[in-house]
């Protein structure tokens, strides 16, 4: 795994990478963003049309619903750091393939290196695949706490989840209920 010290060179090389085929349609690379120091970090699937536009994570109307969320447990957007499994958007907002997220994944790795965030929250199946285990199933452990490697991973539903699903509103808040509780636990 190639390893950038610094945030310029890590954009810079986001920027140019065409390690797999989503490069050759991007408007923007979303690389992400928030606080370099955040103690939270969220990770998407991977950009949609409206971030690929502006070149901004969850800026669409699941971005929408997680600001909201971040909001609604004491938090900003600028407080925490929010990221994707892959930083071009998939065609037709399509689930990222093996190749692309294997091909995005050092980036990712390396944000969380230069982050060094307590928690880890996976928002969907994708990113819980990736990130956690390729073997879970997200209606099985969401909402649950994960202690791998000296980050707290927890996986919850990813906010577009909750547009085409209501059901799964309550759950989805239950679980930023428990983030708000263990960013309590370990800032203090």
């Amino acid at each position: 795994m190639m390893k950038w010290l610094d945030w310029e060179n890590l954009k810079k090389h986001c920027e140019i990478c065409t390690q797999c085929g989503l490069s050759r349609n991007r408007t923007n690379v979303v690389v992400g963003e928030g606080n370099p120091n955040a103690p939270l970090m969220f990770i998407g699937e991977g950009p949609g049309a409206e971030e690929d536009r502006t070149g901004r994570p969850f800026v669409g109307k699941a971005g929408q619903l997680l600001t909201k969320a971040i909001e609604g447990i004491g938090l900003a957007r600028e407080d925490v750091y929010i990221a994707n499994i892959v930083k071009c958007r998939p065609p037709g907002n399509r689930v990222p393939n093996l190749e692309e997220a294997q091909a995005c994944i050092q980036y990712l790795r390396n944000q969380v290196m230069l982050i060094k965030p307590k928690i880890i929250v996976c928002l969907g199946a994708t990113a819980m695949r990736h990130v956690i285990d390729p073997n879970m199933q997200i209606s099985k452990v969401r909402g649950e706490w994960i202690d791998r490697k000296g980050y707290w991973l927890m996986p919850t539903y990813h906010p577009a989840a909750l547009l085409r699903d209501e059901s799964k509103k309550i759950p989805f808040w239950e679980d930023f209920k428990k983030i708000r509780e263990k960013l309590k636990v370990i800032e203090d």
